[in-house]
């Protein structure tokens, strides 16, 4: 039978609220989250908590394990080298074959995004500008699974570049516009094979500047009494 519309709004609503949190650091990586909690805190029924959860893990944002519940997922360094590595093959392709395909309204957004970056300082919002030039750029590629691939992966890039800006928004800011207007001139010059190159590297700088800022001792620190406190 096939459920009602408001039951599956109520979930995605619920998982919309709970990867907000995510994302803002409020919940934190390896925390708990319990169907009982949330639920009483976002008026809803245990059920639509309980989907929502489900459609954050397959986001890859959180791991449900049989009797011992949900967590976020963590920071690890094997986590990062993970994502960062399929990110960088997806990116590479992506990249290379928008160069080939984009229309001149792709190409046009792209630059409206990167215009974007260099007048904004707010380092949510220029992860979400980030995020949005990337989404147009695997668009343009017009491959279907190509960015069903990519959306596999969003969310959890999402989740580690906000600590990645958390950690050192500076060099983030000062960053990003720059490697993004680099991406997009090629993309529109369709010189795929410099663009191969610039792109798996602008996957990698980030994947260095978060493993940097995760290493630094605070943060080692901060980390492990996270890991300490955090409800069992």
């Amino acid at each position: 039978m096939v459920r009602p519309a408001q039951r599956r709004g109520l979930a995605e609503e619920a998982a919309d609220r709970v990867r907000e949190e995510i994302f803002s650091g409020r919940i934190p990586p390896g925390s708990a989250l319990r169907e009982v909690e949330l639920a009483a805190s976002l008026e809803v029924s245990r059920g639509s908590v309980r989907e929502g959860l489900a459609l954050l893990q397959r986001e890859g944002l959180v791991r449900s394990v049989w009797h011992k519940g949900t967590r976020v997922i963590e920071l690890t360094e094997a986590d990062v080298e993970e994502v960062y590595a399929v990110r960088a093959a997806l990116d590479r392709l992506a990249a290379t074959t928008a160069a080939g395909h984009a229309a001149d309204e792709d190409l046009d957004k792209l630059d409206r995004l990167v215009g974007a970056m260099t007048a904004e300082d707010d380092g949510p919002r220029l992860l979400a500008l980030d995020i949005d030039f990337h989404e147009v750029v695997y668009r343009a590629a017009g491959n279907r699974r190509l960015l069903e691939a990519w959306h596999a992966v969003r969310s959890q890039v999402y989740l580690f570049q906000s600590h990645r800006i958390r950690l050192g928004h500076d060099r983030y800011q000062a960053r990003v516009a720059h490697e993004h207007r680099e991406l997009a001139e090629l993309i529109r010059a369709g010189d795929t094979e410099r663009l191969a190159s610039v792109a798996e590297e602008h996957v990698h700088s980030a994947r260095r500047a978060l493993l940097q800022g995760l290493a630094a001792p605070s943060n080692r620190t901060r980390r492990a009494r996270s890991s300490v406190d955090s409800p069992a």
